[in-house]
């Protein structure tokens, strides 16, 4: 009898899914990616996708990874899945999709809503929170298909997160991990469950307990592969499918971040710099800690939205050049931009941009749009490019400082995942910008292994997570801080980054007044 000694972890990502294998040492031994259009836009700002599109991935990347000959199958002792967070799916008795999947990405709101009544909107009155519940009302995608799609909402069996929809497809169970609960649901982020009856939440969106799969925690089991996804897929059937969580909790705790003194970035589609936590800690007040992918803890994030998008955005409008050279190279354009970020110099030339591409709840608030100052005839699209991730390291610093501050746990050392840390410029900028070593884990994969570790835990390979982080998990290449370059970091974020939303609020807000954008 064969040794069951390696896990699959799938990642279902914004705009590709992934079918990875790793030993209980952390390496990984298999990999088979499938890309697919991130979404399509029957309207402006709308971003959707049909459910199957997942579903399709995951059984051609896990078919096509068989098929290699590198992994026998007979050795996988179990499955696990993290996925995009926040893509909701509203799904019928046999879990039939009932409409394409709203995305993360989806900016529609729901406008003209009743505000919140009774003792709930009295408190939040008094508070001063109002806007913030109004906003959170436009923002669930709930309420919109209620309101523009009554019929199909009354009829909805099941409103699942993505996790859930692709756990019911495997399993057959709706069922989900407790870890995966991110989005515009009536979660209690607090007590990691679904919401009590009288929380407000419930009052805010018409969505029924009922309507809510059961929650497990993440290292316990889902379900087992249901014979008709053995089938599709080729995952033996009867494998033990275990709860892990979210795409960027996983990240933290794949990288080696377990303790509230290791900050995590991730250079992805939305940039965030995260801690794993004990406590419940607001990092904004109102803005929930999300749950860890280690049971009963919490991952304290700070986000920017439209994040390591804005290196896809400079390549579109301003990479024609790069686009065309790497062509014809067969390189990756963003290979070609490592070499425009190496001839300019550290704070490139007081070009400095604040990346507030799409407007935020609290910090930026709703009437924020982007800006960049300090343009002289000096400067070149490649002081833009340097800027772009600049940038992006002045938001995630103050997203630490915001996390240090609501914690009161100084973070000392820093684990860069996520696509953007492929780039030893951005790993050095960011090294120097926040005077802190900065290092890569020992692999890129850090979501897909961070959802094998809880698999490890919940197949026994590992009585707790902090020696399955340990024996999973290890440092890669260390990027140490230039402190000459950080002193000038250092004065421009205090002196002049941190300053530019307070100076700038009013002048985005007068915008909005003469041209309704952003609504």
């Amino acid at each position: 009898m064969k040794n069951k000694d390696l896990i699959l972890s799938i990642d279902n990502g914004t705009q590709s899914l992934k079918a990875l294998v790793f030993d209980l040492k952390g390496n990984l031994a298999a990999r088979q990616q499938v890309v697919f259009e991130p979404y399509f836009s029957d309207q402006p700002g709308w971003a959707e996708q049909d459910p199957e599109v997942f579903w399709q991935a995951l059984c051609k990347a896990c078919r096509h990874l068989w098929g290699q000959g590198i992994v026998d199958k007979e050795r996988i002792a179990g499955v696990a899945l993290t996925t995009q967070r926040g893509t909701v799916i509203n799904v019928d008795q046999n879990g039939k999709p009932m409409r394409p999947a709203i995305l993360w990405l989806d900016q529609r709101k729901t406008h003209g809503l009743s505000p919140l009544g009774g003792l709930w909107g009295f408190f939040f009155k008094l508070a001063r929170l109002s806007d913030t519940i109004a906003y959170f009302q436009a923002e669930a995608e709930a309420n919109w298909i209620r309101t523009y799609q009554p019929d199909l909402w009354q009829n909805t069996h099941k409103y699942l997160l993505l996790s859930g929809y692709l756990t019911y497809r495997l399993v057959g169970e709706f069922v989900d991990s407790i870890g995966c609960q991110v989005g515009y649901i009536p979660f209690d982020y607090k007590h990691l469950r679904w919401a009590p009856d009288w929380d407000w939440k419930w009052r805010c969106m018409p969505i029924d307990r009922n309507m809510l799969p059961e929650l497990i925690q993440p290292g316990e089991i889902l379900g087992s592969i249901t014979p008709g996804a053995a089938k599709e897929t080729g995952i033996p059937q009867g494998l033990p499918l275990i709860a892990a969580a979210a795409d960027k909790a996983c990240e933290v705790i794949g990288s080696g971040s377990l303790e509230p003194s290791v900050g995590c970035l991730s250079y992805g589609t939305t940039a965030t710099i995260n801690v794993t936590h004990k406590k419940y800690v607001e990092p904004i007040p109102l803005i929930p800690p999300y749950p860890s992918a280690v049971p009963k803890y919490y991952t304290i994030e700070v986000q920017v939205f439209r994040g390591y998008w804005m290196v896809n955005w400079f390549k579109e409008e301003f990479g024609h050049p790069e686009q065309l050279k790497a062509a014809k190279q067969g390189l990756e354009t963003e290979e070609l931009f490592e070499k425009l970020v190496e001839d300019i110099p550290p704070c490139s030339m007081g070009l400095i941009l604040q990346p507030y591409w799409t407007p935020g709840l609290k910090m930026p608030g709703p009437e924020a749009k982007g800006a960049i100052i300090g343009f002289g005839d000096v400067h070149t699209r490649a002081h833009l490019y340097r800027s772009i991730i600049e940038g992006l390291a002045y938001a995630l610093r103050e997203g630490k400082e915001r996390i240090e501050k609501r914690s009161r746990i100084p973070i000392t050392s820093l684990r860069v995942s996520g696509g953007g840390s492929q780039s030893k410029n951005a790993m050095q900028i960011t090294a120097d910008l926040f005077g802190l070593p900065t290092a890569k884990p020992h692999l890129y994969e850090t979501s897909g292994l961070g959802a094998a570790i809880d698999a490890a835990i919940g197949l026994g390979f590992y009585s707790d997570f902090k020696s399955a982080v340990k024996g999973m998990t290890r440092v890669g290449q260390v990027f140490e801080p230039n402190m000459e370059n950080h002193k000038l970091y250092d004065a421009l974020y205090h002196d002049v980054y941190k300053k530019m939303y307070k100076r700038l609020k009013p002048l985005y807000e007068r915008i909005r007044e003469i041209t309704g954008y952003p609504p």
